[in-house]
């Protein structure tokens, strides 16, 4: 068995002439379409969608490498890092939260810098925040081969093996010579930029440059090349469709990683890509009607009813997990069974909330319809 990276010809990459331009188009226009309900929008209401995009980024490439984090935590991390104001600003402890949130924001604000070794380490920093085991901002330089694996202990099954960490220094020097030489612009530009996001994370993630973290700064050099090659920052969460069938994005990768000739890579990650901003669109639609929703009711609703209906939102267009029901009413506002009861009575005869079951199972959901 041999990798991409031990073939002839590594690292030029091999694929159909033609093959990315449907998906350019497509792209082009639903930037275009996505961009217009942006630009539509009140500032407050910007700074609103703009979290909801990036936390949903943040948690789902965080899930991808079965880390699951807190979204209050990392929504608070992000505003912060933002410079959007909260009025009653969270305390947040957990290190992986701040570092993603401090990720996510500094690949948006630095979409047009070249990318150089600083960059990355910098990044890997912010991702391994509080992380003791792994030396932070540094290539990896261990004698033991970087191996992607799965199975039980004795019983491992390798999905693929990167570069010895000898030649990291060499590779990540190409790459990053490669990446910016095809930024547009450049001598070497890549003008179409689902063919150049899906080269870069296919480039990056076969080297492997970095002892932990590798996939989201994989992901997030993805979207910085989108981003270039549109020629602003954009609105997209590429983790939140690859999450949702992870296996199949790991069967993809472990295919790319074995050839040289990579047309299935590309029609799979085109196909990621053009879910993303389908996925966009979504978010901004439910994120102008959640901004319309408490415009509406807000008069209407006390202080407890408030704090349960916008922890709720937070969950985005897929609904809070498990429904509302009295004794979460009870844990997120320490109100008394019998007042939790009333205020989702007072909300179900507004028709905010809809029941979900009966009897003593019974839960809400907000309708934002």
């Amino acid at each position: 068995m041999t990798y991409n990276w031990q073939q002839d010809g590594w690292p030029e990459f091999q694929y159909s002439p033609g093959l990315t331009e449907d998906f350019q188009l497509r792209f082009l226009l639903k930037s275009g379409k996505t961009s217009g309900q942006y630009s539509g929008i009140s500032a407050e209401k910007k700074d609103q969608l703009l979290v909801d995009i990036l936390l949903s980024e943040a948690i789902k490439t965080s899930e991808i490498e079965g880390e699951f984090l807190s979204r209050v935590d990392v929504m608070s991390s992000l505003k912060k890092n933002l410079g959007i104001h909260e009025e009653q600003p969270k305390l947040v402890k957990d290190h992986r939260a701040k570092g993603i949130a401090k990720l996510m924001v500094a690949v948006r604000r630095k979409w047009e810098d070249p990318l150089d070794e600083a960059m990355l380490f910098s990044w890997h920093e912010m991702l391994m925040e509080g992380n003791r085991y792994v030396e932070a901002g540094k290539w990896r330089s261990g004698a033991d081969p970087m191996q992607v694996v799965s199975g039980a202990i004795g019983k491992e099954i390798v999905h693929f093996e990167a570069p010895p960490s000898s030649q990291i220094p060499k590779e990540m020097f190409q790459f990053i010579t490669w990446y910016n030489s095809t930024a547009p612009g450049n001598n070497k530009a890549i003008l179409n930029p689902i063919l150049r996001s899906a080269l870069v994370h296919l480039y990056f993630e076969s080297i492997h440059p970095f002892e932990d973290g590798n996939g989201r700064i994989g992901r997030a050099l993805a979207e910085k090349a989108l981003h270039q090659g549109i020629g602003q920052p954009i609105l997209i969460s590429l983790s939140t469709v690859i999450e949702a069938d992870r296996s199949n994005y790991y069967d993809e990768l472990k295919k790319a990683q074995r050839t040289l000739h990579i047309d299935n890579w590309l029609v799979y990650f085109g196909n990621v890509i053009l879910k993303a901003q389908e996925k966009v669109e979504e978010v901004i639609e439910f994120s102008l009607k959640k901004a319309q929703f408490f415009d509406t009711y807000r008069a209407e609703i006390n202080e407890r009813e408030l704090k349960v209906l916008s922890r709720m939102l937070e969950e985005g267009p897929e609904g809070f997990e498990g429904g509302m029901n009295a004794k979460k009413y009870m844990s997120l506002t320490g109100a008394s069974k019998a007042t939790a009861t009333r205020d989702l009575q007072h909300l179900r005869d507004l028709g905010i909330l809809v029941p979900q079951g009966g009897g003593r199972s019974v839960s809400y959901q907000v309708n934002l319809s």
